[in-house]
């Protein structure tokens, strides 16, 4: 198998937390073409090219900045469940801490918080992040709520990548919560 070296591991109480790899392709490729990825494609129906081009933006984050999305992985099983992590595209006002869950079974049960808080613990912590916030798209409300619950605030000032609409969700620095 080909793997991005010496990419970090993070674990939680029930998750592994791994650099994405080709094993992961055919999931998240049956992610991408699913309902529930609407919120990052914008509604719109991608061909198997943008599906694959997206992925390789994922993987290639962290060949070009040494970080990037985690594949999120259930203890005791290395299939990929979703992805969750520190991204900074380089046209983007501000890093972020993105997650997604890419199966119906997988949702409610806490996985994308618990996720989300070790990859955003991780960002701080091992890459020395001073900011993160969340760009969520206004309909998706189990994202908001999400952001939420990790103690992030909507800011309504803050700039967003794109056209919009966009909710900008600002996570505390861990210091602040402590």
């Amino acid at each position: 198998m080909i793997t991005l070296g010496l990419t970090p591991l993070l674990e939680t109480e029930r998750l592994r937390l791994r650099a994405p790899g080709p094993q992961d392709w055919l999931a998240a490729l049956a992610f991408y073409r699913a309902p529930r990825s609407r919120f990052i494609r914008d509604g719109v129906d991608l061909t198997d090219g943008q599906c694959w081009r997206a992925w390789c933006h994922i993987v290639g984050s962290w060949v070009l900045r040494g970080y990037g999305s985690f594949v999120i992985t259930l203890k005791g099983s290395d299939d990929a469940i979703g992805l969750s992590g520190p991204w900074h595209p380089i046209d983007w006002p501000e890093p972020e801490i993105g997650w997604t869950l890419w199966r119906d079974e997988v949702e409610g049960k806490g996985y994308a918080f618990e996720a989300a808080a070790a990859t955003r613990a991780h960002a701080f912590r091992d890459l020395g992040w001073k900011t993160a916030v969340s760009y969520i798209d206004p309909p998706n409300a189990r994202s908001v709520a999400l952001a939420e619950r990790l103690g992030a605030a909507l800011d309504r000032d803050a700039p967003f990548p794109g056209e919009g609409p966009c909710l900008v969700y600002r996570h505390p620095r861990p210091e602040a919560s402590a």
